[in-house]
């Protein structure tokens, strides 16, 4: 049965339709379909390798699919702008990537015509003092870093956020805060498609899960009901190795 034909289609924001896609050669996803879930957390999760990455980077256009669709609000992705489309899909990468100067510079850069105020209370949105606007990227901690990037991302008031491993150079403390912070915004409407590799996480923070191996769907609906796939047992044991 074809992914879509079990689920209401007005709930998926962004759909994955036979979407194949490969580089010199090789195989990175084959008859991908899937969905990101309105104001909900999608959670990609797999192996490193599976492709997880790279289904996220043919959301906003920064990779195109070999075959098959991506479907934003039921617009094929390759029709759209690109500009246009990666400021309502935004997307907050693994590493926090700083531009120099300060965090006011920052948000500048992604919104130019936003005001103190409007800097002031994105910083508020996720959880940083106003007073942080005239500090120096340099001067922050990788948490408050990646909060800062996130910040930028939803200055310009993204549909969709995409975060590709957003804490996996953060400690214990930043990443479990950096969740909490992801889900409040889901719970406020935002839709995210997240993508881990870490089972922990993926239990803690999805309401719908992807689960790709070696470029391939190998479960979508609930995590709930990941325990009950028994071909899934090695990935969700944490044996990454084993599962691929």
């Amino acid at each position: 049965m074809a992914y879509g034909a079990c689920m209401d289609r007005s709930a998926a924001v962004l759909r994955f339709e036979d979407v194949a896609l490969g580089r010199g050669g090789v195989r990175i996803l084959a008859g991908v379909d899937g969905a990101a879930l309105e104001g909900k957390v999608t959670v990609v999760a797999g192996p490193s390798g599976a492709g997880k990455t790279s289904l996220l980077r043919l959301c906003n256009r920064l990779d195109v699919p070999d075959a098959g669709r991506v479907i934003y609000r039921g617009r094929e992705v390759a029709e759209l702008d690109p500009l246009r489309l990666r400021r309502q899909v935004g997307m907050v990468f693994q590493t926090a990537r700083l531009l120099p100067g300060t965090i006011a510079d920052n948000l500048h850069v992604a919104a130019p015509d936003a005001d103190r105020d409007r800097m002031a209370q994105t910083l508020e949105r996720v959880s940083l003092p106003a007073s942080m606007l005239d500090r120096e990227g340099g001067q922050l901690s990788g948490g408050e870093a990646q909060r800062v990037c996130l910040a930028r991302t939803l200055i310009t008031e993204p549909d969709v956020l995409l975060a590709d491993e957003p804490t996996s150079a953060l400690d214990p403390t930043p990443k479990l805060a950096f969740e909490r912070l992801t889900r409040r915004l889901a719970n406020e409407g935002l839709t995210v498609l997240w993508v881990t590799h870490d089972v922990d996480q993926l239990r803690r923070l999805a309401d719908h899960v992807l689960v790709l191996i070696d470029g391939q769907v190998r479960y979508a609906g609930d995590p709930d009901g990941l325990d009950r796939r028994r071909d899934l047992a090695a990935f969700l044991q944490g044996d990454l190795d084993a599962s691929r």
